[in-house]
């Protein structure tokens, strides 16, 4: 499905970090679960080290570690971005500079969180970390957990950016894409699974998903059917993942995700603190939430 509008592929999953029990990184796991959602889950490219991966609390070592074991087992099959944002530009500067080094394909940039920095800092931020490698960039735009929204006309002036190829859309307004799409050749990603159908209809060219860990050959199907102008057909496939994508958020993504990834006997694990594993009841839940969405549970045959 990749074209020339989509410079990392359309359907892209923010791969969860597994754990051992002990809290230590699962490398191999890592790579048993890069391979299942390339080959079985129709991933095009792998985000690894973003939020869904617990980028806050994995060290400098794991990250670089888990891009080259991610790399090495995909291959030329997937594309492999690195999470590289943080709140301090040196810092990011440098996680940019080792991830090229581990052989990423291109970087994840959030907007810096907490310390909220106006408009021209944003750009003198996103410009420093685009500067600093060879790599392309996606800017990530998540105001509700950074506390600050990128202006459209900031994105306008970064477009301008050589290796600013791409945007991460969480933000929620289709508005505000809609008016960057008209004004910027900068592709844009759902970062945002009930919105991607949506994102699409206004010019997306793809997704940054949390569910394509449990029904990404369903969201394969939505964007082949949306591409070729089987709009009812992609509505349909849209509306019946709606549970799931409502089960793997009652929590963080990543405790509900690895969660899910237990109950279908893939690599999964804890988390880090400040994040708790889900309870009893929260698994409960999400089995209900999985089912409701069409994801048939190990006892019932495979996760579809």
């Amino acid at each position: 499905m990749t074209t020339t509008t989509a410079p990392f592929g359309r359907l892209m999953t923010a791969m969860i970090t597994p754990m051992t029990s002990d809290g230590a990184v699962d490398y191999d796991g890592a790579a048993r679960l890069a391979a299942y959602l390339t080959d079985d889950m129709r991933s095009e490219g792998l985000v690894v080290n973003g939020t869904t991966g617990e980028a806050p609390t994995t060290t400098d070592e794991e990250k670089a570690r888990l891009v080259k074991v991610v790399r090495e087992t995909v291959g030329d099959r997937a594309t492999v971005i690195a999470g590289v944002g943080t709140n301090i530009t040196a810092h990011s500067v440098e996680l940019a500079r080792q991830a090229e080094k581990a052989g990423a394909h291109g970087l994840l940039v959030v907007t810096p969180y907490y310390n909220k920095p106006a408009q021209d800092a944003l750009l003198a931020h996103f410009s420093a970390i685009a500067d600093a490698t060879g790599l392309p960039a996606i800017i990530y735009d998540i105001p509700s957990r950074t506390g600050t929204a990128v202006a459209s006309d900031t994105l306008i002036r970064l477009a301008e950016h050589p290796r600013i190829v791409a945007v991460k859309d969480a933000k929620g307004d289709l508005a505000a894409s809609s008016y960057v799409l008209a004004h910027t050749d900068l592709a844009y990603y759902s970062g945002d699974d009930p919105m991607n159908l949506p994102l699409w209809s206004v010019g997306g060219v793809g997704c940054i998903s949390v569910t394509a860990h449990v029904v990404g050959m369903r969201i394969a199907a939505m964007l082949e059917a949306f591409t070729s102008g089987r709009n009812a057909e992609a509505g349909s496939l849209h509306r019946s993942m709606l549970p799931v994508n409502v089960g793997l958020f009652r929590n963080q993504a990543a405790v509900l995700t690895k969660a899910a990834l237990e109950l279908l006997g893939l690599p999964g694990g804890g988390v880090r603190g400040p994040l708790l594993p889900a309870s009893d009841a929260e698994r409960r839940r999400l089995a209900e939430d999985l089912t409701a969405g069409g994801v048939k549970l190990p006892e019932n045959g495979a996760a579809r």
